[in-house]
């Protein structure tokens, strides 16, 4: 299987009420501002779409949502699938692929945790059953599954048993390991970076393309270190570089996914507050972290 996903693939919010029922209605804005602001794709249900606080029939919901929005927008269209339990994903896999999925993702199981690369392949071959061909990334995310595995002992041994598998999307600290399976000569699993505020040094080693949730609301700061890094404007890539790193934290000190989303409403995108058990912000968090990122010049070199 060959596919390469290049630019910037946002891990897109679930927009919500302020009740905390899922929005469906806010998909296509998300959709058409995605595609102003240059990013390529969109991952859907992913972490930052607080995929395990949502119920199985609201993540097919989505995928139906953003079937129907993606591709006329420009947009590749990633479904997450990863799923504690096998009907369930097996459901999400074959809704994926009924809605026009481009490629699907999945992460490992979190509670029943797989012991090996061996035995999160056998998961794998077991959940995909439905859709065997259909272009499958890895989603390599220890520090939230809690499931430490050998990626490249994995990657090798899924090439022979899932038809469907083109990469990993990788959220991963080891980058000797990132920079070993990169380095194949020629059969490089496609790498997909998955840490927004490195993203310079993931280019560094290889990568072409990235998924992450800062993209929702900065890919043109994004877009400009890729460019840079294209042309061998070194200084440059690093100073926007670092705005990325100051921005994310800056958030993060908001408690991040919540923090995420009330930027994206900053930007004009209401995509409502994250599900318990994430904490929400106060009104007054919201106008401290506003002035925080003022205070940065967010608002001056993230948007265009």
């Amino acid at each position: 299987m060959n596919m390469k996903l290049k630019g910037l693939t946002a891990a897109v919010h679930t927009p919500m009420h302020a009740d905390f029922s899922v929005n469906e209605s806010r998909v296509a804005d998300q959709a058409e501002h995605l595609a102003r602001a240059g990013a390529s794709g969109v991952f859907v249900t992913g972490t930052t779409g607080e995929c395990h606080s949502l119920t199985t029939d609201e993540r097919l919901k989505l995928f139906e949502a953003w079937g129907r929005v993606a591709h006329s927008n420009g947009l590749k269209f990633i479904a997450h699938v990863g799923h504690n339990n096998l009907p369930d994903a097996r459901a999400l896999v074959c809704a994926a692929a009924a809605n026009g999925a481009d490629a699907i993702s999945a992460m490992a199981p979190t509670f029943f945790k797989p012991a090996d690369a061996a035995a999160l392949c056998d998961w794998f071959v077991q959940m995909l059953a439905g859709a065997p061909e259909l272009p499958f990334y890895f989603y390599d995310i220890p520090a939230m599954t809690g499931v430490t595995i050998n990626t490249r002992e994995f990657v090798q041994r899924a090439a022979e048993h899932i038809p469907g598998l083109v990469g990993v999307k990788y959220t991963n600290p080891d980058r000797e390991q990132l920079r070993a399976m990169l380095n194949t000569n020629g059969r490089a699993p496609d790498m997909l970076f998955g840490c927004d505020e490195e993203l310079l040094e993931g280019l560094k080693i290889g990568c072409r393309g990235a998924v992450g949730s800062s993209y929702n609301f900065a890919s043109p700061l994004y877009r400009k270190i890729i460019a840079a890094f294209d042309e061998g404007v070194t200084e440059s890539a690093q100073r926007d570089q670092d705005r990325s790193a100051e921005m994310v934290r800056t958030i993060a000190k908001y408690g991040y996914n919540a923090a995420a989303k009330a930027v994206m409403g900053m930007v004009g995108i209401d995509c409502g507050p994250a599900r318990p058990p994430l904490r929400g912000l106060s009104p007054e968090n919201i106008n401290d972290l506003k002035r925080d990122l003022e205070s940065i010049g967010f608002f001056d070199w993230a948007l265009g």
